[in-house]
């Protein structure tokens, strides 16, 4: 997932797209360690919807600020 996201930046000029690409990259590398990882998945269901509406809040803000 890493090496798809400097993929992403390398090959395309900033627009949009790669925008959207690699938020949805980081977002999805962000969740996958945050329940393997930190054993989410075991967690009450409030966590897990918590963190996920997080996640979801700071990757609206970082791209309406672009």
């Amino acid at each position: 997932m890493t090496a798809a996201t400097a993929l992403v930046s390398a090959s395309s000029v900033i627009s949009k797209t790669a925008i959207f690409l690699i938020m949805g990259i980081s977002a999805i590398k962000f969740l996958l360690v945050a329940f393997q990882f930190m054993e989410l998945k075991k967690a009450n269901s409030f966590w897990k919807i918590s963190l996920i509406l997080t996640l979801g809040l700071i990757i609206i803000l970082i791209i309406g600020l672009k």
